[in-house]
């Protein structure tokens, strides 16, 4: 029975206020989805920021694979958190065992291996990153099996890739924000990663937008927040009908968006190949 390991950077006020908000903390949201995708297994979710005390490495080479969460979590702000869950990020490339993470935990990988991250210069990419497209590395890599030439993902960050580290490869991109999807190499680990989120219902999409209106609206992306209200409406609705072709018309997506197995690929493609890259 595989073991994986869920780590979440958000801190506790930030669990308890997305608990709230969505019933669940970012970690929990992983592990639910995981064990709807793999009935059976067996997970544990961890808080590296909170505290100092660190998993040892041997221990983290136990598990099957590790899983970076989503969070509010600047990394490039120099705060006893940050450098805490970059410290277990090292740690885990240190132990080989495989890793997946996305938004944040993209920029966490990214950030332990030597790379930039930054706050986007222009706007945020909220709700529907558009355009996903993948770079000829990205064509053939598997963790972007399946998918098609251009595609449509839920996303809402307002900080992004600068730079990728040493041994990182460029897998996806968009025009909002160049580093979509990328596989780092460091020390003994491997690590696929993405901006957007495979991992959350639409429903859990819309209370984030919903949440943070008035932050869409002083970028720029709606002018005020009834219009933002009114778009997470239709998302909210697509999560029970997402077979509504009335519903993706009016947001301009089609299933790779919409249907949950779809939206998914990269988190399933991750799984699929652990063997492989357990083993390298």
């Amino acid at each position: 029975m595989p073991h994986y390991l869920i780590a979440q950077s958000e801190l506790p006020d930030e669990r308890e206020a997305r608990r709230a908000r969505a019933g669940k903390s970012s970690g929990e949201t992983y592990a639910a989805t995981l064990r709807q995708m793999q009935p059976g297994i067996a997970v544990d979710i961890v808080s590296p920021a909170d505290d100092d005390d660190r998993m040892p490495v041997e221990r983290l080479a136990g598990y099957d694979a590790v899983f970076l969460t989503g969070s509010p979590m600047h990394v490039y702000d120099d705060t006893p958190e940050v450098r805490r869950q970059l410290a277990f990020m090292r740690d885990v490339f240190a132990a080989g065992v495989p890793s997946f993470g996305s938004c944040a935990g993209l920029q966490i990988a990214v950030a332990a291996a030597g790379g930039q991250v930054r706050k986007m210069p222009e706007r945020m990419e909220a709700m529907i990153a558009r355009r996903i497209s993948a770079t000829d590395d990205g064509r053939a890599h598997p963790l972007l099996a399946g998918r098609p030439p251009s595609w449509d993902a839920p996303a809402i960050h307002g900080d992004e890739v600068l730079a990728l580290p040493p041994g990182a490869t460029l897998l996806a991109s968009n025009a909002v924000t160049r580093v979509q999807a990328a596989e780092i190499r460091f020390d003994r680990g491997v690590f696929w990663g993405v901006q957007y989120h495979p991992e959350l219902a639409l429903r859990e999409i819309a209370l984030a937008i919903a949440a943070q209106a008035g932050d869409l609206v002083e970028a720029g992306l709606a002018e005020h927040e009834d219009e933002v209200q009114a778009r997470v409406a239709v998302l909210d609705a697509l999560h029970d009908s997402p077979d509504s072709r009335a519903l993706r018309w009016r947001l301009g997506v089609d299933g790779e968006f919409a249907e949950e197995r779809l939206r998914r690929r990269e988190i399933a493609n991750f799984l699929a190949h652990l063997p492989d890259l357990r083993n390298r």
